[in-house]
């Protein structure tokens, strides 16, 4: 009997003992998840995307700095590396800012443009700019750039963006395709666009799309990432949760979201 009372004492101090280590085995856990959760998320491949607001955006490839509708002048850029390419959408300020161009060391670079663009440019940009339009496939410093259509669809936004002025793009880096589709709403062109491993697409009324009809497209063309961008509207920030919702239907599809309007609350 006397046996079998200290067997009985042996099997609980063990059960108790095993259940102490398992609670601080995941108390351990839980510690290095909230560490790493602390760290820095660091580029995937060798591509990194610096969201400086609205649609300007810095494009990191190797030892290739391409700058997106840069506007906001010095202050925008500050510490950043100098731009090899500069890629310009429109000739709206937002997209087109001479004032933040000639506040930049454009020393190293060329600036890419659609005609109507190139047309309203100070004349000491012309030895810089590349001209190509839409439909038209240029490579620039080894980099492959297609111009993509963008213009309005609805009838009461026509006015905003005409068919054949602006361009969207696709830039190839290695083996990536990165689409921005500047202003434009869920055109046929950007639906039949084929393996795209990042888009970065607008959301703003009433000037360009809906997100719903910018989550459509999105679900059509089957990007790999979907980056938001251009989402501020004439009444604020448009729903890019709701997007994500949308376009989350579609597992295959990421969907990541940057911080492109910091000062807004």
């Amino acid at each position: 009997m006397k046996l079998f009372s200290l067997n009985i004492f042996i099997l609980c101090f063990f059960v108790i003992s095993c259940k102490s280590q398992k609670k601080e085995d995941v108390e351990n856990i839980n510690e290095t998840e909230v560490i790493l959760a602390k760290q820095p998320q660091k580029p995937v491949g060798d591509i990194t995307i610096d969201p400086i607001s609205h649609a300007t955006t810095i494009v990191e490839w190797k030892e290739k700095i391409i700058y997106i509708d840069p506007t906001g002048g010095t202050k925008a850029f500050k510490d950043k590396k100098l731009p090899n390419l500069i890629l310009i959408t429109d000739i709206h300020g937002d997209h087109m800012n001479i004032d933040t161009l000639d506040s930049l060391n454009l020393s190293k670079a060329e600036i890419v443009v659609p005609q109507a663009v190139a047309e309203k440019l100070p004349a000491h940009y012309t030895e810089k700019i590349v001209i190509i339009n839409n439909g038209e496939t240029k490579e620039i410093q080894g980099v492959s750039i297609e111009a993509i259509p963008m213009y309005n669809l609805r009838e009461e936004a026509l006015k905003f963006h005409e068919k054949g002025r602006g361009n969207g793009y696709v830039i190839t880096l290695g083996k990536e395709r990165i689409y921005f589709s500047g202003d434009t709403e869920d055109i046929p062109e950007m639906r039949a666009l084929q393996y795209i491993d990042k888009a970065f697409i607008c959301m703003n009324l009433p000037y360009t799309m809906t997100v719903e009809s910018a989550a459509d497209a999105v679900l059509d063309f089957k990007p790999k990432q979907v980056y938001p961008y251009h989402y501020r509207g004439a009444n604020g920030l448009s729903d890019v949760q709701k997007f994500k919702e949308i376009v989350s239907k579609d597992p295959n599809i990421e969907v990541v979201q940057l911080d492109w309007y910091p000062q807004n609350p």
